[in-house]
């Protein structure tokens, strides 16, 4: 069979432990067989990223702006413990943070839905779609310990020059604080495309922040949100028959365990990565989840939303079988490959993305899976496969369809 032919690279950003391993099976096993692959490729391991005093991770975005779609593996976000394992010079910050700081942008998750995998919350009939604000917050703020007895303050400079400032807290001993941001420009995008987002698949959009704390900060969040509903999409809503409303994150989880899905949820930054882990793991697995940042710019970032898997590295690395799952990391380079198929006008590729999609969904329908999967699904004589087993599978699975 002749090779799919690609005319734009994609930006391919590689990533940390076992699902870096698996990163190059999915490669070798689903995807140069198939498609003469063009990339443009980034190390982002811990330890590349550390020797480039991160420098590696700034690249690595600025090429996704330049040719618009990147696919990106797992990686390690450092801590202490971390920096003596891999003898590290400093503390990163998240590599994800860098990324969908410089991007901008809302972060789409999704489960992956297949026969035989039932919810952990038995009314979830319909998929919940997590549509993440990708800009500030946590993830790129200034934290400070304090040692002694002192009085923290945030204070800010103006253009003109003059102050304000405001008494964050008065230490009377050792602690620590932290100040944190955010854009109307970014908070705008994010709403316009969490909005967007609910009309192409016509399902209600519900938001969730705590103003009733966070006054001004979260209160911005749901200010934003209301007037850009009322000025831009309560008409369209309307005529698709959705709704739009907002509520407290707290009422948020409640309600969650009480729907029978089928709608998108919009969260900030953190509360979407927390929430976005529960619903994969009662979905079926942290591995059933697709995961794109999509940019008001027009740039496109496709991921594994999991972490590394060090557990299975480590068993790995003792020459000992792993049995872990590769979906999430083949749906990132789907989901990419499709993307740079559609703004290229490249329908084999595209085609393509959607046979591999299906070979996966098939190869676990038919009972061969990884053991997470096995472990929770309702199907019976399910044959438990390693690692490396269950990727071969899917291309047995493939090459039927090709």
């Amino acid at each position: 069979m002749e090779k799919i032919k690609m005319t734009t690279p994609l930006v391919e950003m590689d990533g940390d432990e076992m699902t870096r391993i698996i990163w190059q099976m999915v490669k070798d096993e689903l995807l140069t067989p198939y498609i003469d692959l063009s990339t443009e490729y980034y190390d982002l391991s811990l330890k590349n990223r550390d020797d480039s005093d991160d420098q590696i991770t700034i690249e690595a975005a600025k090429a996704n702006m330049k040719y618009g779609v990147s696919v990106k593996c797992a990686t390690i976000t450092s801590n202490k413990d971390r920096m003596k394992e891999y003898n590290l010079k400093h503390l990163t910050k998240s590599p994800n943070g860098t990324i969908r700081s410089m991007l901008d942008g809302t972060v789409f998750r999704a489960p992956i839905l297949v026969k035989g995998i039932r919810p952990v919350v038995r009314n979830w009939m319909k998929p919940i779609t997590i549509a993440r604000h990708a800009y500030g917050d946590v993830y790129k703020n200034t934290e400070m310990r304090i040692e002694g007895p002192g009085k923290a303050e945030i204070i800010f400079t103006a253009a003109d020059g003059t102050e304000t400032r405001q008494t964050v807290f008065d230490f009377k001993g050792p602690g620590v604080f932290m100040g944190m941001y955010n854009l109307d420009a970014s908070i705008e995008s994010f709403a316009r495309a969490c909005f967007s987002y609910a009309l192409s698949v016509k399902q209600d959009l519900w938001f969730g922040a705590k103003d009733t704390i966070s006054k001004t900060y979260d209160g911005e969040f749901k200010n934003i949100f209301a007037r850009i509903y009322e000025e831009e999409f309560k008409d369209l809503f309307k005529e698709a028959g959705i709704t739009y409303f907002y509520t407290l994150i707290d009422d948020i989880v409640a309600r969650l365990m009480k729907t029978d899905g089928g709608f998108v949820l919009a969260l900030k930054n953190y509360d979407g990565d927390v929430q976005s882990d529960m619903l994969s793991s009662a979905f079926g697995s942290l591995a059933m989840m697709t995961s794109v940042l999509v940019s008001p710019h027009g740039y496109f970032e496709y991921e594994a939303a999991h972490g590394t898997v060090q557990r299975h590295y480590y068993k790995h690395l003792k020459g000992e079988q792993t049995s872990t799952n590769s979906v999430a990391t083949i749906f990132a380079w789907t989901g990419a490959l499709r993307k740079r198929g559609e703004l290229d006008g490249n329908t084999a590729l595209v085609d393509f993305a959607g046979k591999l999609e299906q070979a996966v969904i098939a190869t676990v329908e038919s009972g061969k899976m990884t053991g997470d999967l096995a472990r929770i699904t309702e199907l019976p004589n399910v044959e438990v496969m390693t690692t490396e087993g269950f990727i071969k599978a899917i291309r047995a699975t493939l090459d039927t369809m090709m």
